[in-house]
């Protein structure tokens, strides 16, 4: 049998935008149409973009994305076209199992539709068929119970050019002993996996090993397709991939760019199919051209991928929104110094500006480092000293608490300073704030609240410490590979970090030294685990009782922090949900 040729779209969606994706959609397929194609596939909920969250509760928005939906299978010619979209109960030839939960309708309900994350596939102009999504994830960043009721009972193959190919979505690929099996007992030789899978440090080798032990499981090969783009705190990085029925990674598009990867493969022909719904979609392959391999794209290393994923997160965030610029406070520092960056590869430098704001106790090298930053990467800066300010303020608060205003007070003042006039700028210019604040710093409650708080997006929040400074290193190196100008100066990177509120004020006058706070964050933030087990694993037992206060007593203030992308296995927002109001303290002395 000649081989399937077969192409994964990996789309830059927007959530909410049905009209933008559904030209997107039909722009790709008939690029793989044109490619002689027999099969493309799109991500889950394509259409409506990942995740609508609370737009899946407006019954007009569900209603446009059948349209869209209907547009899209319009289109269709010879090539098989499936794609994610979210469907309703009352769709023909459709089953949702049991529809009985409250919350969807059934008598004492609030009437909502019965819904789910559902494949389409489209072909000759016409849905042919739906298949539902029957794992929903409920962890982490994903809340999909809140939304859709499963998919049950058994779901049909579909012949396209002559090889049986099943559907799957998401969670249900991910799944050992799940749908993917049953798929593969009826006779299928090709998965189908559409997903929306986001970013995290670790994230590639996870899904590897998963497709590898689907592949080991089921004995089909695998097409596996992931959205790319941010979403608010979200960025989905792609990296969709072609599996073999051997477990050999036929092709693999590049991560956090948009791409359509076509591959041929010769595929067994699966056992008999006389067992459940088979339906005939096309007959015979369709290319008589040269056959295509497909390409691997190469695995760039973690830090380049943190770096992209930072990138890629900004500019979406401030697109999608409809921001083209960004305004930064440059202090001279490590972070203010990364997030520029970060800016100007996501924005470009004509679109960002910074801003130095230096007070009686900003250091003169803070302030060259600051200029020498804005000349490497040529973008605008402007200086606002806010020493009149500062003394202005000083009076007036000293007036109403009866003295000089001094220590923490003092200190929180500047920075609150600096928040109002970035704010002025922004509502001056429509320029987005980015603000500077690292992770390390806001599990710590290391800022100031409406302060360097101040902003609309903060870009590193999710970046530890000690990672802004191998991800400024990464940078660098980058640049000398590209025959470019480094855009960090060796001195920012060396010199001791300090917020410079006071006096030879020095981060580790506050904090423990990064290099072992980090790990300590890290075990009770993303590991969860309680300052005794983070003790018994041989951390010191006073720098742990110090950190788990700060962390907990911050808590309200992460709350009142702008989003900012996710790059960790657990950041702050979604996926970590903790109470402010929390007395939770487990005794730390050895019993």
């Amino acid at each position: 049998m000649p081989p399937l040729r077969v192409a994964a779209a990996q789309i830059n969606p927007t959530v909410g935008d049905l009209e933008g994706n559904t030209e997107k959609i039909l722009a790709f397929l008939a690029e793989a149409e044109d490619a002689g194609c027999d099969l493309v596939c799109f991500s889950e909920l394509a259409v409506t973009g990942y995740p609508p969250e609370d737009l899946l509760l407006k019954e007009g928005f569900i209603r446009d994305a059948r349209l869209a939906l209907e547009t899209i299978a319009a289109a269709t010619k010879e090539c098989v076209a499936i794609v994610g979209t979210v469907v309703s109960a009352d769709d023909a030839n459709f089953s949702l199992g049991s529809a009985n939960d409250a919350r969807f309708g059934s008598p004492g309900g609030d009437g909502r539709p019965v819904l789910a994350n559902a494949a389409a596939i489209l072909s000759q102009g016409q849905i042919q068929g739906l298949i539902a999504k029957r794992l929903l994830p409920n962890y982490a960043v994903f809340d999909e119970q809140r939304w859709f009721v499963p998919g049950q009972g058994s779901d049909p193959l579909f012949l396209i050019a002559g090889n049986p190919v099943g559907v799957t979505v998401c969670e249900d690929l991910w799944s050992a002993h799940g749908p993917a099996v049953d798929l593969a007992d009826r006779g299928c030789s090709l998965i189908v996996s559409l997903n929306a899978s986001p970013f995290s440090i670790g994230q590639h080798e996870a899904r590897r090993q998963v497709l590898s032990e689907r592949v080991e499981e089921t004995g089909a090969a695998i097409l596996y397709v992931n959205q790319v783009g941010g979403q608010d705190e979200l960025v989905f990085d792609g990296s969709s991939m072609l599996i073999s029925d051997e477990g050999l990674v036929k092709a693999r598009a590049a991560s956090f760019v948009e791409a359509l990867m076509i591959a041929d493969i010769h595929l067994t022909q699966g056992a008999s199919l006389e067992n459940g719904d088979v339906r005939t979609l096309t007959q015979t392959t369709r290319s008589d051209e040269p056959r295509i391999e497909g390409d691997v794209a190469d695995d760039q290393g973690r830090d380049a991928e943190i770096y992209d994923a930072l990138v890629l997160g900004t500019r979406d965030y401030l697109k999608k929104n409809g921001f083209s610029d960004a305004v930064i406070g440059l202090s001279g520092g490590i972070d203010s110094t990364l997030v520029a960056v970060i800016a100007v590869d996501a924005l470009g430098p004509e679109h960002v500006r910074g801003i130095s704001m230096p007070s009686r106790y900003s250091s003169d090298h803070s302030k060259s480092d600051a200029v020498e930053l804005a000349k490497r990467l040529g973008i605008s800066i402007d200086t606002v000293s806010i020493e009149e300010a500062h003394g202005a303020y000083g009076s007036m608060l000293g007036g109403v608490l009866g003295g000089e205003v001094a220590g923490l007070t003092d200190e929180n003042l500047q920075s609150r300073l600096r928040g109002v006039l970035l704010m002025g700028i922004s509502n001056a210019t429509g320029a987005m704030v980015l603000t500077t604040g690292n992770k390390s710093e806001l599990a710590t409650g290391y800022s100031t609240l409406y302060g360097d708080s101040a902003g609309g997006f903060a870009v590193i929040k999710d970046v530890p410490k000690t990672l802004v400074y191998d991800l400024c290193r990464f940078r660098n190196e980058r640049a000398a590979q590209q025959g470019t100008v480094q855009p960090i100066a060796v001195e920012v990177i060396d010199k001791p970090p300090s917020a410079e509120l006071r006096l030879d004020q020095k981060d580790e006058d506050s904090l423990p030294p990064y290099e072992l706070l980090d790990p300590i964050l890290a075990a009770y933030v993303e590991g969860d685990q309680t300052g005794p087990e983070l003790i018994a694993r041989g951390h010191d037992p006073a720098i742990v009782a110090r950190v788990v206060q700060l962390v907990d007593t911050a808590e309200y203030k992460r709350r009142q922090m702008p989003p900012g992308v996710k790059i960790t296995s657990k950041a702050f927002g979604k996926d970590r949900r903790m109470p402010i109001t929390n007395r939770y303290r487990p005794d730390m002395e050895p019993s």
